[in-house]
């Protein structure tokens, strides 16, 4: 396959340098990353509480279980249009389109593991008196972590794929150029080099908060349980 369709190792290298010389390369990179961490941290204190209300109230569970399972299936990128609508070209419309995205990943995730708390816990915690909130902070969320860290774990891949859909297509100089932007510039540039290095890029940063992040998490909780 001839590099104009596939380009090799050398051109994708290219652009690397092109970005270390111009010294944009970190400012690109934390574009990004900043705006996917603090739209993850704030599904996460939307998504926690939500989950732990609908997993123990069942008129919630019924009103929105159905509602967050298809919110979960629908692609983030159907958001987009809405929140510019809404938004504008603003930082405010990514983080929706973020939060719209995450959200319900990380409160199924909390009601899968909660829904996997063996009875004999809740039994035991109203036996000392931890129940209401002193019960879900002691028994019920400790219990639910490996339920809860799969969510979180879905919840960020959400967050990173919203955001990178968003600034695909939201283009403003207020925004800055994040890596959706970076490869959108590429692709309208007919620069496929450019394009491949920013996919390796959205990929290295992904990689990076698993093994960083998820992974070492997901060790604690299974090793807590004894399962590894």
């Amino acid at each position: 396959m001839s590099e104009e369709r596939l380009p090799g190792p050398r051109a994708v290298g290219d652009s690397f340098l092109t970005l270390w010389r111009q010294g944009t390369l970190f400012e690109i990179v934390w574009t990004s990353l900043e705006r996917g961490l603090l739209g993850f941290l704030a599904a996460l204190a939307i998504g926690t509480p939500l989950g732990l209300v609908v997993a123990r109230v069942p008129f919630v569970r019924a009103a929105l279980g159905p509602v967050l399972s298809g919110l979960q299936s629908l692609p983030s990128v159907a958001w987009v249009p809405a929140a510019i609508m809404w938004f504008g070209l603003t930082d405010t419309a990514m983080y929706t389109v973020i939060l719209l995205g995450a959200v319900p990943s990380i409160a199924v995730g909390l009601v899968s593991g909660i829904d996997q708390v063996p009875p004999l816990y809740l039994r035991a915690g109203r036996t000392i008196g931890a129940t209401g909130l002193r019960g879900a902070r002691y028994i019920v969320l400790p219990a639910a972590l490996p339920g809860y860290t799969a969510g979180l774990k879905q919840g960020w891949a959400f967050s990173w794929r919203s955001l990178m859909a968003t600034e695909l297509i939201a283009s403003s100089p207020d925004l800055g150029v994040g890596l959706g932007r970076y490869l959108a510039n590429s692709r309208e540039a007919i620069d496929l080099p450019g394009v491949f290095f920013g996919i390796l890029l959205i990929l290295a940063v992904g990689v990076l908060i698993d093994l960083v992040v998820f992974s070492p998490l997901e060790r604690r909780v299974l090793r807590s349980r004894g399962l590894r």
